[in-house]
C-alpha cells in the first residue's frame, strides 16, 4: 500500500500530468488553427490593399 506522501506525490503528478494533457489538446484544436487562419486572412488583406494601391496609381 502507499503511505500518505507517495499517494499525494502520485495525485500532484497525475494532475500536473492530466492539466498539461488537456492544455495539449486546446492549444492544437484551437489556438493553434486560430493563429494560422488570422496569419493568412491578414496576409490576405495586406495583398489586396497592395494591389489597390498600385492599380490607383
Amino acid at each position: 500500500m502507499l503511505d500518505f506522501s507517495q499517494f499525494s506525490g502520485l495525485v500532484l503528478f497525475m494532475f500536473i500530468f492530466t492539466a498539461g494533457f488537456w492544455l495539449l489538446i486546446f492549444l492544437l484544436t484551437f489556438v493553434v488553427p486560430y493563429w494560422i487562419g488570422g496569419t493568412i486572412w491578414e496576409n490576405l488583406k495586406l495583398k489586396k490593399e497592395a494591389r489597390e494601391a498600385a492599380e490607383g496609381r
